[in-house]
């Protein structure tokens, strides 16, 4: 299958968390849309390997997910190496996405965060070299971004997702596991927060940046091209 765009992170719930909204926003209008979980967060301290792929098939459906898979590479020890890029590229070979977003790597208290965000960098430009010995027709992606909306840097640009943002809480809330609302679950996501509050907080506040309701941010590195400067919205001056 064919995507559209291709969302890669390290854990289930990872996606769902900093860029669900535009996820199912995407889906909304029409466009493929995937995730490649690196790992199934066998290491967690709530929840299973089995639950969480369970429950992430169900965040899935309630995104409207055109394809999600799983590589089973190791939870807390997803190491930078050339055979996990490749294992990735290898999944970009097969879904052939024309958009990649992935996790900002600044700022990440879960080592595997950052080291999905490399990898999946990584990847994207191995994915497109003909005598790299992946099967499959090379494919390079036309564009990567960073999901942004938990770091408090400089961002790019931000995407409205007040129609979407209750699905968005439906998604996360699937991992039932992970936010059962105990004070365990409090630990998992900027330890201390309610993981549907600190949701609210964040997407209010880039909504109220943005003129909206709700919406997400994201991080593109390199200049952005556009062909008529007249459509952006909102109102700026």
């Amino acid at each position: 299958m064919n995507l559209d765009i291709l969302a890669i992170a390290a854990h289930p719930d990872d996606i769902e968390i900093i860029c669900g909204g535009t996820m199912i926003k995407l889906a909304d209008r029409g466009k493929k849309t995937g995730i490649v979980d690196l790992t199934a967060g066998e290491m967690g301290t709530l929840g299973s390997a089995e639950v969480r792929l369970r429950e992430s098939q169900e965040a899935g459906k309630i995104m409207g997910l055109s394809a999600r898979e799983n590589l089973h590479l190791p939870d807390s020890g997803l190491e930078i190496t050339q055979e996990n890029k490749l294992k990735i590229a290898a999944a970009i070979r097969k879904y052939r996405p024309q958009l990649v977003i992935l996790p900002v790597p600044e700022n990440q208290r879960h080592p595997d965060h950052r080291a999905a965000s490399i990898l999946g960098h990584d990847a994207c430009f191995l994915a497109g070299l003909r005598k790299i010995g992946l099967d499959g027709e090379p494919h390079r992606p036309r564009k990567i971004i960073y999901a942004a909306s938990f770091d408090d840097g400089a961002t790019s640009f931000s995407i409205d997702i007040t129609d979407q943002f209750e699905r968005k809480l439906q998604a996360v809330a699937a991992y039932t596991s992970q936010f059962d609302g105990s004070e365990q679950s409090r630990q998992i996501f900027r330890p201390g927060n309610d993981i549907f509050e600190l949701m609210q907080v964040y997407g209010r506040r880039h909504g109220m940046a943005a003129g909206c309701r709700f919406a997400e941010t994201f991080r593109v590195k390199g200049p952005i091209l556009l062909d008529d400067p007249f459509n952006i919205i909102p109102r700026t001056a």
